[in-house]
């Protein structure tokens, strides 16, 4: 086993934030090695609202998992998301000097290069580009271009921007928790890794995570991604709506939710009632489980018309051969397949994130809540295979400029002690900056 692929996912969420550690095993499956949690409330609809208290959420589940699982932890992968995600399609192009040989992966990084310049609105960050087709001297829809003969080179990149003081304040709260930010991951591309299967994105599938303050929707077709946005509805306000509806505190609301909650009113028992201690020296309230799930199907309903609206508006809302998969913890409430099937006339499961999973310490990864901070790990794991065998062709993830991310895995040998394969990486990500020095001076 290469100690040098030792991760670890940070989810920094509204309801929860959880730290995972994992590294791949001699079979390619995520082995996990420990999980901590810590309950986080200084974070509100996916961004954070109070750095001190976001700061010691993350150290009290840093340090959980760093008893599970034995390993010092100094560098993380966080995810991002919240409603000032946004994305959208872009094209680029380059032209080659007439007479080179055939396309390299340079190439095809001094394309994606450029599509990080590209002018974003103000106050965004890219942070991720993801390339949808390639057309070579106006032959369309190729998918690896490399190897080709042609001068012209265009593509299709899927830009996702996030808010930069969201960013920083990430980055921020990471920091004041004396640890470091290696990658920096778009919450539903993570979730993807964790519970989707390459069949599903080849035909056609819709992810959609359901969390505390957010729900995040992320559309494959084809094998790639095609679509992804944040609907600003999440658990907590279904949570909200209990409380106000039943006139109970919010803890109370919660409980309800979550040990007796249901998405379809007509599958709740009619006479079943629940009693809610109330205040001192009051009677205790009881609550009928029907009129729950009533409050909770009109919220449901609302946030699955939300989705549905946003895949038809991408296009791709007939192309979902493999339907819809829901996972976060909002997908653990009763009969929510039964209500996104009758809503969308899709194709539903329960996305749990066992889809790369080998062994682990802790049975509670396999929960969906905790689908984000498994794929952070996966994505992370998957962008050091991917430079190891060949230097950034297939990283997705993360941009090419690299600036940041040789001091932060230089740093992670705190964790990993991987010295051979980190001086290697170091040593070409020198190179490709060379290389795109030299492009930059072209221009």
């Amino acid at each position: 086993m290469q100690n040098e692929k030792i991760v670890v996912g940070l989810d920094i969420g509204t309801t929860k934030v959880c730290a995972i550690v994992g590294r791949l095993d001699q079979y390619g499956k995520l082995e996990i090695l420990g999980m901590g949690r810590a309950v986080s409330d200084g974070v509100k609809d996916g961004i954070i609202t109070n750095i001190n208290r976001t700061t010691e959420a993350i150290r009290q589940a840093i340090d959980e998992a760093e008893k599970n699982s034995g390993i010092d932890i100094k560098v993380v992968n966080v995810g991002i998301a919240g409603k000032h995600i946004k994305s959208a399609v872009h094209h680029g192009n380059i032209t080659r000097k007439s007479g080179e040989e055939e396309i390299t992966l340079d190439d095809v990084n001094r394309l994606t290069n450029d599509m990080y310049r590209i002018v974003t609105e103000a106050g965004s960050e890219i942070i991720h580009v993801i390339p949808q087709h390639y057309t070579v001297d106006y032959e369309e829809n190729i998918k690896d271009p490399i190897g080709m003969a042609g001068v012209k080179l265009e593509g299709d990149f899927h830009i996702i921007t996030a808010n930069v003081n969201a960013i920083r304040n990430i980055r921020r709260c990471v920091q004041l928790a004396d640890l470091e930010v290696e990658n920096v991951i778009l919450e539903p591309l993570a979730s993807s890794m964790a519970v989707l299967s390459e069949e599903e994105k080849e035909a056609g599938v819709a992810l959609v995570d359901i969390g505390g303050g957010t729900t995040d929707i992320a559309v494959f077709y084809d094998g790639i991604i095609r679509h992804t946005s944040v609907i600003p509805f999440g658990g907590n306000i279904i949570t909200s709506d209990i409380k106000q509806g039943c006139s109970i505190m919010q803890h109370q609301a919660e409980q309800l939710k979550v040990k007796f909650g249901r998405s379809l009113a007509q599958e709740a028992p009619e006479n079943e009632v629940v009693s809610i201690p109330s205040l001192r020296d009051r009677t205790p309230k009881e609550i009928s489980i029907r009129n729950l799930a009533y409050i909770i199907e009109a919220r449901m309903e609302e946030i699955v018309d939300l989705v549905y609206s946003d895949l038809v508006k991408s296009g791709l809302a007939n192309k979902l051969a493999g339907g819809v998969v829901i996972t976060g913890g909002g997908s653990q409430l009763q009969n929510i397949c039964e209500l996104f099937e009758l809503k969308t006339g899709l194709t539903v499961r329960i996305g749990h994130p066992n889809e790369y999973l080998g062994k682990t310490k802790d049975e509670a990864v396999k929960s969906p809540m905790h689908a984000t901070g498994m794929g952070l790990v996966l994505a992370s794991l998957k962008t050091i295979d991917e430079r190891e065998e060949n230097f950034l062709r297939n990283a997705k993830f993360l941009p090419p400029t690299m600036t940041s991310q040789i001091s932060s895995q230089t740093a992670s040998q705190k964790t990993s002690n991987g010295g051979d394969f980190l001086s290697n990486l170091v040593e070409k990500a020198k190179n490709f900056l060379i290389d795109d020095y030299d492009d930059n001076k072209r221009y």
